[in-house]
């Protein structure tokens, strides 16, 4: 089963798009990614720039509209993440337990969607899905 663990550092929906990041903890986070890779676990991980560096595209008027970060209205965002394939979610909920991560982020984690998990008209509709990933 493949999960995504979302990162989400409290309080980086307002940080600076040159936002420091403190090296102690970046090393203890590469160790942790390191443990993930060592494990066979891990299938990839990226970290994002902060909110201030994005962009939104909203279409509830029926039209793209273009929207530059930061988002007054976002209370959370995602600060990075890791797919990692292991046996349950309760081996993905303990890997996420041996992060790091500070007392102002949370971990969401979140199962990926396999075609196996759609009736079969759902899996006739998203044929040639598995061809667009590379």
């Amino acid at each position: 089963m493949r999960f995504m663990m979302l990162m989400i550092p409290l309080g980086y929906e307002t940080a600076p798009p040159d936002v420091q990041l403190d090296p102690e903890r970046v090393a203890a986070m590469m160790r942790y990614n390191e443990a993930l890779k060592d494990a066979g676990v891990l299938i990839t991980l990226d970290g994002l720039h902060p909110p201030s560096m994005g962009a939104r595209v909203s279409f509830a008027t029926g039209e793209p509209i273009v929207t530059d970060g930061p988002f007054a209205e976002a209370k959370e965002v995602l600060g990075g993440y890791w797919m990692i394939e292991v046996a349950s979610r309760q081996e993905a909920i303990a890997w996420a337990k041996k992060c790091p991560a500070s007392a102002n982020e949370v971990i969401e984690i979140r199962q990926v969607q396999e075609m196996a998990d759609f009736p079969p008209e759902v899996q006739a509709a998203a044929a040639g899905f598995d061809d667009l990933k590379t």
